[in-house]
């Protein structure tokens, strides 16, 4: 079993194309064993801290699922115990923790919090997920792109929706990995700028386009992959209402999908608001890959963590 370059998984635009590839070649080697419950649990005795500040499905049981399957075991802890931030300093968490567990799983708000807890453990840290950006999610679903399309190379991947931390990390995914990447939002909720110039600056390196448009037609005509995401994030309730007005054009449906190769991939991240930002037509069609996506998460995390601890 190789090892990565450096410790801790905070953003994909860390890591090289080589990097990134060693993950998703261990993964597609663990994912038939650990399915059919042949896989050799290589980490015995290692312990994953969990730490929540937001709640989740897949986050918290793909990450324990895995550590178990490496014969390992998590602990998970809300802001209750910690008090990361506000009661005890990033820090000084990072510096206790790494004398209790071999590796962090950080789910949170603020970024800066994951950067200063990675930077004060010395333990791997893995970013759950953080207002700005969502790595080990679009890890599974490069994995999954690779699995249908055979490649991501080359592909066009659309992303219709909000501007968010999915679509921070796609466009760093895909430029790294050398996938044409189209953002399509309403106007004034692009992608953060400072992203998109990073990742057209790797798609330069790797041949591939950084596209970010108003118009979700002209987006996902000749499509391989039709991505979208809840149009309402956690800590965003207030806005609902405005944001159910405004992405309506952005709808993934059977109208809009019509400009995408015929035998395109739906994706989307979980969990869905069926009727808002996808309606069941799609999501639940041949095209679509949304379980295969969650478990996907499940079998790269487990690669990237048997590489890091």
């Amino acid at each position: 079993m190789g090892k990565l370059g450096r410790k801790d998984f905070i953003s994909i635009r860390d890591f090289s194309k080589e990097e990134l590839y060693t993950i998703l070649e261990l993964c597609k080697k663990q994912k038939p064993l650990a399915r059919n419950f042949s896989l050799e649990p290589t980490h015995p005795g290692r312990v994953l801290a969990c730490i929540f500040h937001k709640p989740s499905l897949r986050t918290r049981i793909s990450f324990e699922i895995a550590i178990r399957q490496l014969g390992g075991s998590s602990l998970y802890i809300t802001d209750k115990e910690i008090g990361i931030g506000h009661r005890e300093a990033p820090k000084d968490v990072g510096e206790v923790l790494s004398r209790y567990v071999d590796a962090i799983m950080i789910r949170t708000f603020d970024h800066r919090m994951v950067e200063e807890l990675a930077a004060n453990a010395r333990v791997p840290v893995i970013n759950g997920l953080t207002d700005l950006l969502h790595p080990c999610q679009i890890m599974g679903d490069i994995m999954t792109i690779v699995e249908h399309l055979g490649t991501i190379e080359g592909k066009k991947v659309v992303f219709v929706g909000d501007g968010n931390n999915v679509a921070h990390s796609l466009l760093y995914g895909c430029s790294k990995m050398g996938a044409h990447i189209v953002v399509a939002t309403p106007e004034g909720y692009e992608p953060r700028e400072e992203v998109v110039a990073r990742a057209a600056e790797e798609g330069r390196k790797n041949g591939c386009t950084v596209t970010v448009t108003n118009d979700p037609q002209k987006a996902v005509k000749g499509a391989d992959v039709v991505y979208t995401d809840v149009w309402t994030s956690m800590g965003q309730e207030k806005e609902k209402e405005e944001r159910l007005k405004l992405f309506q054009p952005y709808q993934i449906n059977p109208q809009l999908v019509k400009g995408a190769k015929e035998d395109y991939i739906f994706m989307h991240c979980l969990p869905a608001h069926r009727g808002e930002e996808v309606v069941n037509e799609v999501a639940d069609s041949i095209n679509s890959v949304i379980f295969d996506q969650a478990e996907n998460r499940m079998h790269t995390q487990k690669a990237l963590m048997a590489l890091t601890m």
